[in-house]
């Protein structure tokens, strides 16, 4: 109950009670595209879909690409969202059932039946984010989510080390596919991976050593400044305590960002994610 409370609360809150100093209209003038957002089974009852659309809003999110471990329940979840704000949120769909099942989804062969019957009852943008790493992704169940999203035309949004990464284009060359937390790798490797990939990009989900206390890292900076066109923000509003704190990640994107050229900054704050999900976004507004 009190974690209910704490949850609404932060919901409603103004930027201010946030930690967001200085927050004015200028500030929040850069759009925001968040590439990796959750609406699970656990965050439904505590931040209710009007909630999260408002946060994503005072936030100046602009589009959003969630997904839902417990996708099943379309009057709840992720589905609701979009049902919603058809502008505003892109749907993914997540491998899981529940959250229980992101460490075993992969040798489990229910699971293809699972993605199937979603597929065919609602729209996707992208199939994820699922964690596969090695050579678990060669594995049936994976194989099979590759090949649905080659027949749905959908984005890869892949949580795994470099080897999956290069196992999966093996799997389908042409996939499009985003690297969640562009796989905790270090800059040397991310540009390694880009530099082979040129269908790989890249969210920054959950990391900041590219910009500790908002000041921009050297080596992440000339990375950006070398593949303007393939990194991506994101949240990762992985349990419900995340989600009032997508206004403040906003607001400190933006502080990072503005100390790019303003065209590269655009692109990683928003153009970038309108490009790669353009086709889903025209599918998706047109039902």
């Amino acid at each position: 109950m009190q974690r209910r409370r704490l949850l609404a609360a932060a919901a409603a809150a103004p930027l201010a009670a946030l930690g967001v100093r200085g927050a004015s209209a200028s500030s929040a003038s850069l759009p925001i595209f968040d590439a990796h957002m959750h609406y699970s089974h656990d965050a439904w009852d505590v931040l209710p879909p009007a909630a999260a659309l408002a946060l994503l809003r005072e936030a100046g999110v602009v589009r959003a690409l969630v997904s839902s471990s417990g996708d099943g329940d379309a009057t709840r979840g992720q589905q609701r969202l979009a049902a919603m704000a058809p502008e505003l949120v892109l749907p993914s769909l997540r491998p899981y059932r529940q959250r229980g099942d992101q460490s075993n989804w992969f040798r489990d062969p229910s699971v293809s039946g699972y993605l199937e019957e979603r597929l065919a009852q609602h729209r996707y943008a992208a199939l994820g984010e699922f964690h596969v790493f090695g050579a678990d992704v060669d594995l049936p169940v994976p194989r099979h989510l590759v090949q649905l999203a080659r027949t749905h035309g959908l984005v890869l949004h892949s949580h795994s080390d470099a080897e999956a990464i290069e196992r999966q284009f093996a799997q389908w060359p042409q996939a499009r596919i985003l690297w969640a937390h562009a796989g905790f790798e270090r800059p040397p490797r991310v540009h390694e991976m880009l530099a082979r990939h040129p269908q790989l990009w890249c969210d920054l989900a959950f990391r900041s050593e590219h910009a500790p206390g908002g000041r921009l890292d050297d080596e992440w900076k000339a990375l950006f400044l070398a593949y303007p066109g393939r990194f991506m923000v994101g949240t990762d509003t992985f349990t419900p305590e995340r989600w009032p704190y997508v206004v403040e990640h906003a607001r400190w994107c933006r502080q990072w960002l503005s100390q790019l050229p303003a065209a590269v900054a655009e692109n990683i704050a928003y153009r970038n994610g309108e490009a790669l999900f353009a086709g889903a976004t025209r599918r998706l507004q047109a039902r």
